[in-house]
């Protein structure tokens, strides 16, 4: 039995093909491959009969001999397949259960027996190990590689498999998961979301039971909009924060998905999760391959905020673009002006970017199209040319009048978009993913184009690079995605229908990493009518993510809350919005939680709120960095509470902040008791200053005394929230 880490060493010694012939002499032996992070580890084993199984899935054993002794442990129910914990289980042959893959081969048969062929490992650095498996037919020559990056000090796990044959025909695939799990526990508590636009990440939790409960979506594009494709499996009994083993799960797709848990005779959960393959097979050449996304998972044994924090860590250093990196405070025209605009409101705007002392002037929605002006959202998504009668000399007029505001100018798109009412779709209807003989049926009176086309790819990374060639100084591209697939059918591919929730999908990447190749730190907001696509495929292009239309500061609270278990700070887009009935200063500490904007007229604040936003911003900017980079800490649930409170820490421990908010506005209600905060050194004094105090008040709180860290964190500080007084930001610093 030989762990990945522990052949590390061994690889760094010596080249990776003597470590495959070490490997292969030892197949007789090596009937149990861990896959083992810095608290985890993921056992397979061969079986006699060459079927891969995963036995365990839980805290790393000091001694990875032991593994192989787990399975003598159990004493659970028959399986009469021997296939229930399979680590991909194949339909048509034995299997009684929800298979992980299932095809047709050229003659028609549908049956499928993967075996156990062989297993390598690479070293791709001090952190990442891929360990591969292969899996192939006795009969058919039809071969499965499993792949599971494990990233060692995050604890996460990167699971997918490449499927390919060499028979006489086409191989149909009916399914093709990404990841087949087995978990062990007497019980399993699942949490998911739901929503709806300005409705998203509403959480629920349950017992799952016998049977499948599925989570999916067949929406074709901005395909979390009902159900994202994260959730968390608790073990034995519901997590908290700080306590019990917990799981999160993703699959990074942004398409079609489909995560089944199925509660199987022995009372393991089975997590079989990967694209969805509704009104999807696909047909796969001899001598092709055909690779599934990634399924990502991450465990933790102390509660949900430290998988968080792992999860977060990782997104950071190996996901996001420029995780670790900086962002751009901004303006937003959007509920300033909508549609309406010109060229000299839009220059009195820059002019409130600088007054206002953010980063960037955002121009949204409405300032293209001529033939079919862009005056409301009927008409003109297509036709990317700026509106002659709005912009007349053109956007590198704003972007220059950016410049000389010493700002910079950024834009909004829909390049995946098309109004029936506009000349491109006039002139291109192949374009357009449509039933020929059925009525349209709109959303947001848009359509969408068919990405699966080379030449749609050609016409979308044109709409961004003619931008870009056209104004060299461009900083930044919002992309939205606002409509969904109606009336699936591409003219395109013809009779390979089946192919096109998968094959848009690869032509969005295929896009995007156009883009990023030629504009690789361009700043860009992934954004889908809200969090319509939010996912670690597209986040591997952009460099945040618009969480909700939603900008109601007290919705805003919830939300953010929940994503926050996924998705790092630095990569939530939050802005100052009208939105709400909450006075400006709480929008404004809840925006700070995230990537600061402003979507508000700055001319018509009166003078003490202005002075308020500009201090606001100066107070973000020597904040920004903990709050991005920083260790997350929930503190007050605010599902469960009258308040919220979370706070950022740095790694040194030496600088944090503290966020409350009042989330009850019953009367008297307020913080009665201290709260307890966490990522602290117990043996550091710390000074605390309350900052965003709105011109001419005065803190509660006294600046003067300084805690240490053990009391901090034991006792507790009470910030003092309560109806007069909703919403409070603390700087937490270290003793000098």
């Amino acid at each position: 039995m030989y762990s990945i880490n522990r052949l590390l060493p061994i690889y760094k010694k010596y080249s990776l093909s003597v470590i495959l012939i070490v490997f292969m002499g030892f197949i007789s032996m090596a009937q149990v491959i861990p896959v083992e992070t810095n608290e985890n580890a993921v056992v397979l084993e061969v079986s006699k009969g060459k079927d891969l199984k995963m036995i365990y899935w839980g805290k790393r054993l000091a001694n990875s001999s032991e593994y192989g002794q787990i399975p003598t442990q159990e004493k659970q129910a028959t399986d009469y397949t021997g296939l229930y914990c399979s680590a991909y289980t194949p339909a048509g042959s034995r299997n009684l259960l929800e298979p992980a893959i299932a095809v047709s081969h050229a003659d028609g048969n549908r049956s499928l027996d993967l075996k156990y062929i062989q297993h390598e490992i690479q070293h791709e650095s001090d952190n990442i190990s891929l360990l591969k498996i292969t899996l192939k037919d006795k009969i058919y020559p039809f071969q499965v590689d499993l792949f599971y990056r494990s990233f060692y000090n995050q604890d996460v796990i990167e699971q997918w498999a490449v499927i390919s044959h060499q028979e006489k025909k086409e191989v149909v695939l009916h399914k093709f998961a990404s990841a087949n799990l087995t978990l062990k526990a007497s019980d399993y508590y699942l949490t998911q979301y739901h929503g709806d636009w300005a409705k998203e990440m509403q959480p629920e939790e349950s017992k799952l039971t016998h049977g499948i409960k599925t989570i999916d979506t067949k929406l074709g594009t901005r395909a979390n909009l009902f159900l994202p494709s994260v959730f968390m499996i608790s073990l034995n009994e519901p997590a908290s924060e700080d306590e019990g083993t917990v799981m999160y799960g993703a699959l990074e797709w942004s398409g079609n998905f489909k995560i089944d848990m199925e509660l199987d005779p022995q009372n393991n959960l089975r997590i079989i999760g990967g694209i969805n393959n509704y009104a999807s097979e696909y047909h796969l050449p001899a001598g092709e391959e055909f690779k599934t996304p990634s399924f990502l998972t991450v465990m933790s044994h102390n509660g949900k905020g430290e998988a968080s924090r792992k999860l977060h860590q990782w997104a950071r250093d190996y996901k996001l673009l420029d995780g670790n990196g900086n962002r751009l405070t901004l303006l937003n025209n959007w509920e300033a002006t909508y549609f309406d605009f010109n060229e000299q409101k839009l220059f009195s705007l820059l002019k409130d970017t600088k007054k206002l002392g953010v980063d960037l002037f955002l121009l949204d929605d409405g300032w293209f199209g001529n033939e079919y002006p862009r005056n409301n959202d009927d008409a003109g998504l297509g036709d990317w040319q700026a509106n002659k009668k709005k912009l007349p000399n053109g956007v590198s007029s704003l972007v220059k009048e950016a410049s000389n505001n010493d700002v910079k100018f950024g834009i909004w798109i829909e390049p995946e978009m098309v109004n029936p009412e506009s000349n491109l779709y006039h002139e291109h209807p192949d374009w357009v993913i449509k039933q020929p003989e059925r009525d349209e049926y709109y959303f947001r009176n848009q359509l969408v184009l068919d990405l699966s086309n080379p030449k749609v790819q050609d016409f979308v990374f044109g709409v961004v690079d003619d931008l870009f060639v056209e104004n060299p100084d461009l900083a930044y591209i919002k992309w939205d995605c606002n409509a969904v697939i109606y009336n699936a059918y591409t003219a395109h591919l013809k009779q390979q229908q089946s192919h096109l929730y998968i094959d848009y999908v690869e032509g969005l990447y295929a896009v995007l990493k156009r883009v990023r190749d030629k504009y690789p730190t361009v700043p860009m907001m992934l954004c889908s009518g809200g969090g319509g696509r939010v996912d670690y495929a597209a986040l591997q292009y952009f460099t945040e993510f618009w969480p909700s239309d939603n900008t109601d500061p007290l919705e805003r609270v919830f939300m953010q809350w929940e994503y926050s278990y996924f998705y790092p700070s630095i990569s939530m887009s939050c802005h100052v919005t009208d939105w709400g009935k909450q006075a400006l200063k709480y929008k404004v500490d809840v925006a700070m939680m995230g990537k600061l904007g402003f979507d508000i007229v700055i001319n018509e604040l009166p003078k003490e709120e202005l002075e308020f936003c500009q201090e606001a911003v100066k107070n973000y900017n020597e904040l920004k960095d903990v709050i991005w980079h920083g260790d997350l800490y929930r503190l007050v649930d605010p599902k469960l509470n009258d308040f919220a409170s979370l706070m950022f820490v740095n790694n040194e421990k030496s600088e944090a902040v503290m966020f409350n908010y009042l989330v009850n506005n019953r009367y008297d209600i307020k913080s009665e008791m201290p709260v307890k905060l966490k990522g602290l050194n117990p043996e550091k004094r710390y000074h605390i200053k309350e900052v965003n105090l709105f011109p001419g008040t005065q803190s509660w709180l006294d600046s003067s005394k300084t805690y240490s860290g053990d009391f901090l964190m034991t006792i507790g500080y009470n910030p003092q929230v309560q109806t007069s007084r909703k919403s409070v930001v603390l700087a937490i610093s270290e003793e000098k």
